[in-house]
């Protein structure tokens, strides 16, 4: 009986206490959501950094230190608090894949480019990183987030994006090993056709800076994503450009663009590209081999008239 009623206690403590922590889960909740309704009020009056959201985030902590929107609320603050502009000379007519501010002349009377540019505290970087990555660790199957933090290492890194391509390349390697999982992004499924252009979205990015290590990124990330697909159209066209503007290497690049052609012979880019390496070299034979070709499948009328204009021309 003795033993009897000790069960009985500590059955009723239990219950208690589970009672108890059910309780201060609910306050808990419900505090958190007072913190993000109060945040999205303040950020729609102040930005991501106003003043008082790092009190506001601070507090939010308290009561629910893996909630998903205040872990992006901190990154946000941080890689807001973390950049800063200047205004910056710089030789070309493009800087990180962006058009000059404005132009002025220097004493030779030659036109000097300014461009805008952002610049990041590493430390504030380095906390605002942190904050997305324990949102990937909570979240593993999220691509939405691994994108984000991609991003923002190709606009931290901005010439030489090494650690950008590395992450990238992981995040493939991931989606490949794993095609069976339910990858999401915004909460919807992400299949395999979003995944490619996702990445291509960054081997734009990486194309458009034109430095030489984004060049060898955009090449890198462009096999890595042909390792796993050898038909992609969009990444041998990546590959043909490469070659052709990067290296400037005609042969290897028309290797590539034939290779999409054969796969896709309405494909346009891989056709005009075609075209214009047979101008530059003034191949005619190349030119009257891949006219035909733009001239079939270019949505632009005044294009096509111009094509056939010359196409007439040359025979």
């Amino acid at each position: 009986m003795k033993h009897m009623k000790k069960i009985i206690l500590v059955f009723a403590a239990s219950c208690l206490a589970m009672h108890a922590f059910a309780q201060v889960s609910l306050e808990n909740e419900a505090a958190s959501e007072k913190y993000s309704q109060r945040y999205d009020m303040l950020v729609s009056k102040l930005g991501a950094a106003g003043v008082g959201i790092e009190t506001l985030l601070e507090n939010w902590e308290q009561v629910d230190p893996d909630n998903r929107k205040l872990l992006l609320a901190k990154y946000s603050y941080y890689i807001t608090k973390a950049q800063s502009t200047a205004i910056v000379s710089r030789p070309g007519k493009r800087y990180l894949g962006n058009e000059p501010l404005f132009a002025l002349k220097d004493s030779t009377g030659n036109n000097v480019n300014y461009f805008e540019e952002t610049n990041y505290d590493d430390s504030l970087y380095s906390v605002a990183l942190k904050n997305i990555d324990k949102v990937i660790r909570l979240s593993p199957l999220d691509m939405e987030v691994k994108f984000i933090k991609a991003a923002s290492l190709v606009s931290y890194e901005k010439e030489s994006p090494d650690m950008a391509l590395a992450f990238l390349e992981s995040i493939a390697d991931e989606y490949y090993s794993g095609k069976s999982r339910p990858w999401k992004f915004s909460s919807e499924d992400m299949d395999e056709e979003f995944f490619q252009g996702a990445i291509q979205e960054y081997c734009y990015v990486f194309y458009n800076i034109a430095s030489p290590a984004s060049f060898d990124a955009f090449k890198s990330l462009s096999e890595k994503m042909l390792a796993r697909d050898s038909k992609s159209t969009v990444f041998l066209s990546n590959m043909g450009s490469y070659y052709l503007v990067a290296k400037n290497d005609p042969k290897m690049a028309l290797k590539y663009y034939n290779k999409v052609l054969k796969i896709k012979p309405d494909d346009y880019t891989a056709a005009k590209n075609c075209v214009l390496l047979g101008r530059r070299q003034k191949n005619l034979k190349l030119e009257k081999k891949y006219l035909p070709m733009l001239i079939a499948c270019t949505p632009d009328e005044t294009e096509r008239m111009s094509a056939q204009t010359r196409l007439d021309a040359i025979r």
